[in-house]
């Protein structure tokens, strides 16, 4: 473990290192080994550093194959001089803090309600915990979070140390630990005691805040989402514009806007009703005037950018209020054509035979049935020249 300087000093931001190797993935992807390092690979949950390595961008680390990864956004020129890095320490310190908050937050889960975590993701803007339970009230949710947020209000020690398999049975572990060699424990003194290959800070007042965010129902287990650190003063912020807009927006202050917004929502379903109400009379006046235009019983009509399920809406109320009648419609929508073939009770026409007459010409796909059918294809012809095919095949 000595080449892992992480381990030695999460903290370290600097570091010089010897290039031991320099070479392409099977992608072809550019990475060096290095004699030892700063920078922190995936791992247990925790995403990998960034940072500069001889002024090239440290893209990706990885543990593969016994050896620490360092893929590079171009090769080294030079790879046998000592080099110097630097580690990206806003992202390390961001990834301190969310795992530390990670621990505190399953362990007080586990002491109050005995839910044990079973996988934990530190993302880029949220970190989640899965816990062992199928349900999660609220009231568990703020009693979690208070405890929590007390343990980073008493800055407890976050300590760190190496032990041996034979060791652990003078530990009480929140959890098992997966690995037999080389075994870290991540301990906050008379609270938690974790197997953890993870960076922290030292104490738990660098934390600084946990909030939960939301929990949702995942399989047999519950997720819960929450964030630390900076990443609350981040999102309080962005959240806190949102809601000054929104007051301006409504003219409502910030303890009436759920009630405002409540309000909004119920006129726009009422404005939504009153219109399609509206549409309707309109949808009829337009099916009168359409059918006292075509006293032949046949309603035939090109449109410009009609949607298909406003074309089948005004052919029903055709067919429904003129039995005897006909109806074709097309619709010239950018670079398709939507055709509607329908006819009343008292026809015999085949309006899916009618339609997959015509659909070939447009390389057209439909579907439907006797007395009503529908399709569309490609602007392979005018919407005049479709109408033309579509009444010449029932004449």
């Amino acid at each position: 473990m000595e080449n892992k300087l992480y381990y030695q000093d999460a903290y370290i931001t600097t570091f010089s290192a010897m290039v031991e190797k320099q070479a392409q993935d099977t992608a072809g992807n550019w990475y060096v080994v290095l004699n030892q390092t700063a920078f922190y690979p995936t791992g247990g949950g925790q995403p990998y550093d960034l940072g500069t390595i001889e002024n090239r961008k440290v893209v990706n680390v990885e543990e593969l194959e016994g050896e620490i990864r360092h893929y590079l956004e171009e090769p080294l020129t030079d790879k046998y001089k000592e080099i110097s890095a630097v580690i990206d320490w806003r992202r390390r310190f961001d990834h301190m803090q969310q795992h530390a908050g990670q621990h505190i937050l399953s362990a007080a889960f586990e002491q109050l309600f005995d839910y044990k975590t079973v996988s934990f993701h530190l993302g880029e803007e949220i970190v989640t915990i899965d816990l062992e339970t199928d349900a999660l009230s609220e009231r568990e949710v703020k009693r979690v979070e208070e405890l929590a947020n007390q343990m980073i209000l008493e800055n407890r020690s976050i300590e760190t140390k190496w032990v041996t398999e034979e060791e652990l049975s003078l530990y009480s572990l929140r959890k098992e630990t997966k690995v037999k060699d080389n075994i870290r424990l991540v301990i906050i003194p008379d609270f938690d005691v974790n197997g953890c290959g993870g960076t922290h800070p030292k104490a738990t007042g660098e934390v600084r805040a946990i909030k939960i965010l939301d929990w949702e129902r995942q399989r047999k287990n519950i997720r819960v989402q929450f964030i630390c650190g900076e990443r609350v003063l981040t999102q309080l912020g962005q959240k806190q514009r949102v809601l000054l807009e929104l007051t301006k927006q409504l003219n409502a202050p910030e303890l009436g806007m759920e009630q405002a917004v409540r309000r909004m929502i119920e006129n726009g379903k009422t404005l939504e009703k009153e219109l399609e109400t509206y549409l309707d009379q309109l949808l009829k006046y337009e099916a009168r005037d359409l059918l006292d235009k075509n006293k032949n019983k046949i309603v035939s009509e090109v449109f410009q950018n009609r949607t298909i399920q406003a074309l089948q809406k005004l052919a029903r109320t055709i067919i429904s209020e003129e039995e005897q009648t006909l109806v074709f419609f097309v619709s010239e929508n950018e670079n398709r054509l939507q055709l509607v073939c329908a006819r009343g009770q008292a026809r015999s026409e085949n309006m899916k035979t009618v339609l997959g007459s015509a659909l070939p010409f447009i390389n057209g796909k439909g579907g439907g049935n006797d007395s009503f059918a529908q399709g569309g294809g490609e602007t392979l012809m005018t919407g005049r020249h479709m109408l033309e095919q579509l009444l010449q095949s029932v004449n």
